[in-house]
């Protein structure tokens, strides 16, 4: 997807902020194997996220050695910001790309996956 709008985030910082909003708190280990990276990577990940101000850490009461990673306000503004520019953008090149008819074959098509997901 080109142009998709990341709010200015790297790919994997716009990942685990979606990650956080839609599942909730997590680890480091649960984040770095849900986005297939090394622990390492995902602490640096997490660390650029927690110099914007976009994450907390808190201590895992049942693990004093672990955090508990969640979005912090800003973080959860930033998301929900986030998640509207990319529906305005999929808005605006889907009515950019598709005739009428093709959008109506889309709006088809969707309701059929609906279905098989129910």
């Amino acid at each position: 997807m080109r142009d998709v709008p990341s709010g200015g985030l790297t790919p994997s910082q716009a990942a685990v902020v979606h990650r956080l909003h839609r599942d909730g708190a997590s680890s480091t280990t649960v984040l770095a194997l849900a986005e297939g990276v090394r622990s390492q990577s995902m602490t640096a990940t997490l660390n650029a996220l927690d110099a914007l101000g976009l994450i907390e850490r808190t201590p895992d009461p049942e693990d004093g050695r672990r955090h508990v990673i969640t979005l912090s306000p800003a973080g959860r503004t930033r998301a929900l910001a986030d998640k509207q520019d990319r529906s305005a953008w999929l808005g605006r090149e889907l009515d950019r790309r598709f005739t009428a008819d093709e959008l109506a074959t889309i709006n088809e098509a969707l309701a059929l996956l609906q279905r098989l997901g129910d």
